[in-house]
């Protein structure tokens, strides 16, 4: 074979490639923020202009439940929170009840990044946490993986501003579809001081976060592909709270009641009037990125506050 012969074949060889490399990561991205313990009141009381601009560009739901229809014999605490926040089912399924962990199951229900990866195996996927059961027993399918140990109200704002910095040195260097990043020292200082509107520390945690949410925002903004990539970013939370706690909350709206962000080119715009819950979330993310909900996965949540389902 020639010289010019080969050089013709790899020519070929790149250019019937291409097409099927680029169907391998997402046409869309995905910022999901997950701030743990915030009560829908008190985020209405807080100052938190990057949330109120990200709803101006989006719904918001403030009567989003943690508890399903069909199934409610989970605890209202963060293990069940999270782990179905971030697969989309409830406990009957993903086998969380407390914060034990104990009869997870995690390979039948996983983590949305693993579904996204399934259909994108190129999707690069980063989750950052501060709260270390959600990275320990929850995250799976993330290229990159950071999990930032802390106790108390004051150790979780400390990590929480370093997990800030990272996820935005993420986006300003590198180029991930779908991010994870969670706030855990709101609901420390809930615990701490009490889970009301009334409460100043409670407050003034929502807007600390709401000023590290602003630079996540601004951030993904200065990204030099940022009006080509189209960002869908969604916010909730795995409960409320009342008094000092948040257990046993089956029955106490202010604990079993949240709320929910969609922003976005491709988000609806104004308030939302169906029913809206935390397992909306993980499908929510995975409609916008372009993977069609299988049947088989037997998701409880529905993608939710989008103008179309993304199908590619």
């Amino acid at each position: 074979m020639t010289t010019r012969t080969v050089l013709s074949a790899l020519a070929l060889f790149v250019f019937v490639g291409t097409p099927s490399i680029a169907q391998d990561a997402p046409k869309s991205r995905v910022l999901v923020i997950g701030v743990d313990g915030v009560r829908a009141d008190a985020l209405k009381a807080a100052k938190t202009p990057a949330i109120d601009a990200l709803i101006e560009n989006g719904i918001f739901a403030e009567t989003t439940k943690i508890l399903g229809d069909r199934y409610q014999d989970n605890d209202t605490v963060s293990g069940p929170g999270w782990s179905s926040f971030l697969t989309g089912v409830w406990a009957d399924k993903h086998g969380v009840h407390d914060n034990s962990f104990e009869n997870r199951n995690y390979k039948d229900y996983p983590h949305f990044f693993v579904r996204l990866k399934e259909k994108f195996p190129d999707a690069m996927t980063a989750s950052f946490v501060d709260w270390k059961p959600i990275d320990q027993y929850i995250v799976s399918g993330a290229d990159i993986r950071k999990v930032y140990s802390a106790e108390g109200a004051d150790g979780y704002a400390e990590q929480d501003e370093v997990i800030a910095n990272d996820a935005c040195e993420l986006l300003q260097h590198q180029n991930p579809h779908a991010v994870v990043v969670y706030f855990g020292a709101i609901d420390e200082t809930g615990h701490r001081y009490g889970f009301h509107p009334s409460v100043i520390p409670y407050v003034a945690a929502i807007e600390k976060v709401d000023s590290q949410i602003r630079r996540l925002i601004a951030t993904l903004k200065s990204r030099e592909q940022f009006t080509d990539e189209n960002w869908l970013v969604i916010i909730s939370t795995d409960h409320g709270g009342r008094g000092l706690g948040h257990g046993s909350g089956h029955r106490v709206p202010e604990i079993n009641t949240t709320f929910l962000v969609v922003s976005g080119e491709s988000a609806q715009k104004g308030s939302l009037d169906k029913a809206t819950y935390v397992v909306d979330v993980a499908p929510t993310a995975l409609s916008h990125l372009g993977v069609k909900i299988d049947p088989q996965w037997k998701l409880d949540g529905s993608p939710v506050g989008l103008i179309h389902h993304h199908q590619q």
